[in-house]
């Protein structure tokens, strides 16, 4: 179970890329969810992101313990369920330029992600569980789809 754990919250080892692994994740489920999105109903996709955001509680707690360390730079599924949760209002932004769209959902989830402003940053120095990895990157999520309904109601 601790290696199924540790694949799982490092992103299948996406994780241990030693340099900037969440930005690396975050590439990687942005392609990711791209692939998939046009395939299958929002349904289907609300219901794929909920499987993986539990499982993602569950296999964080575990590997975390594992290694005796909360949010360790090489936990990277938080990554994926940020730029998932964003891609799920991917087609609410048609007058955005598709390769814009795409620059802009990845730059701005990075930035929100990093700067983690409140209440993502409250939640990362309170919350040191599974949950609370996960929800600074729900958070850094909703961030972007803000600014690109912002950006969107304005071009």
């Amino acid at each position: 179970m601790i290696e199924l754990s540790k694949i799982f919250s490092t992103f299948f080892y996406l994780g241990y890329i030693k340099w900037v692994p969440g930005t690396f994740g975050s590439l990687a489920a942005l392609i990711i969810t791209l692939l998939i999105i046009d395939f299958f109903s929002l349904f289907f996709h609300i219901f794929l992101f909920s499987i993986i955001f539990i499982l993602s509680i569950i296999f964080i707690h575990i590997y975390s313990k594992s290694i005796s360390r909360n949010d360790s730079k090489e936990i990277i599924i938080d990554e994926f369920l940020g730029i998932y949760l964003i891609m799920l209002f991917y087609e609410n932004f048609n007058s955005i330029n598709f390769f814009i769209k795409i620059l802009l959902i990845f730059f701005l989830f990075r930035f929100f992600d990093i700067l983690k402003p409140f209440p993502a940053n409250w939640i990362d120095k309170n919350y040191k569980n599974s949950f609370g990895v996960i929800l600074d990157d729900l958070i850094a999520g909703v961030f972007t789809l803000f600014t690109l309904f912002l950006i969107n109601a304005f071009i």
